[in-house]
């Protein structure tokens, strides 16, 4: 059963834009970087992501958010845990990223 990972970033005052857009290309390429390591080939189903421009009176935390689709909890669980790709570029985000939220569901379940 599919896994919908979503993935909030605030940035750091101080980030220039040019950081900011190459974090959030970064974030949606790995889609192309992450690679299953049974089958060898990339295993996000889908994967997006844009700047926060909602016109609800909410006031959002958060200034770009992601979506991440995975076929599996396996997948998501490999993903989070082990994947290098994934690893390596949360490591990169220190520094320029404040906070992070995550909210993952499976489409149905409630």
């Amino acid at each position: 059963m599919a896994i919908i990972h979503v993935v909030m970033f605030e940035f750091k005052p101080s980030t220039e834009l040019s950081a900011i857009q190459d974090a959030c290309n970064r974030m949606v390429d790995l889609r192309n970087q992450c690679i299953h390591p049974a089958s060898k080939k990339p295993y996000i189903t889908t994967s997006s992501g844009g700047r926060q421009n909602s016109s609800e009176s909410t006031k959002a935390d958060y200034s770009h958010a992601f979506v991440v689709e995975f076929a599996s909890e396996e997948d998501r669980k490999y993903y989070v845990e082990e994947d290098p790709a994934h690893l390596e570029f949360k490591k990169s985000l220190k520094g320029v990223v404040e906070r992070v939220g995550v909210v993952d569901y499976t489409p149905g379940v409630y």
